[in-house]
């Protein structure tokens, strides 16, 4: 199944100012949450952030919340944010069936949650170059666990083009320098 634009949200979990910095490659996860974010804004693609604890782990990271609305944030204790009360609610309402999901930690936040979409009848798309843990390992055993599951893992820009569909939109030459 292709990712399309209009069928999709955007899910960012957890990047926020104190665990992004012990998180395997952050730069370059948090560089392409970064293009997807910019990418769902061109395309029109809805965007849910998630926060865990932030009293613990802080907000999100400034250059990613800026590209999210401070009213599609959402305060998290559960790992799953389909554990957090009214987020399943909320997501519905939506009318987003395929939800690509990026964020930290794979093997934790990201994992339940995508399980917890997929057990709910969503289409899944986990970015494996937008998502991570604090080592590798743990990264691929969580998609070790989601693929059979029925998620699928993908990459930054299989979903831009997929989302673009075609070369020649307005915005394509916006979405090529994204990747570049």
């Amino acid at each position: 199944m292709l990712i399309q634009s209009e069928k999709s949200l955007l899910l960012v979990i957890d990047v926020q100012e104190r665990l992004t910095p012990a998180i395997f490659d952050a730069p370059r996860l948090t560089a392409n949450i970064i293009k997807l974010l910019k990418a769902a804004k061109l395309l029109e693609v809805p965007c849910l952030g998630t926060e865990q604890y932030p009293k613990g782990l802080g907000k999100t990271l400034d250059e990613v919340a800026a590209l999210i609305p401070a009213d599609s944030m959402i305060e998290k204790i559960y790992f799953s944010a389909m554990g957090e009360p009214g987020f399943a609610e909320r997501l519905e309402a939506t009318g987003r069936k395929q939800i690509v999901v990026v964020g930290m930690e794979a093997h934790i936040c990201v994992l339940q949650t995508t399980m917890e979409l997929r057990d709910a009848g969503y289409e899944v798309f986990a970015v494996d170059d937008g998502m991570g843990s604090r080592v590798r390992a743990n990264t691929d055993l969580a998609i070790d666990r989601m693929r059979p599951a029925g998620v699928e893992v993908v990459s930054t820009e299989m979903v831009v083009f997929e989302w673009a569909r075609r070369a020649n939109r307005d915005c394509f030459k916006q979405l090529s320098a994204l990747i570049k």
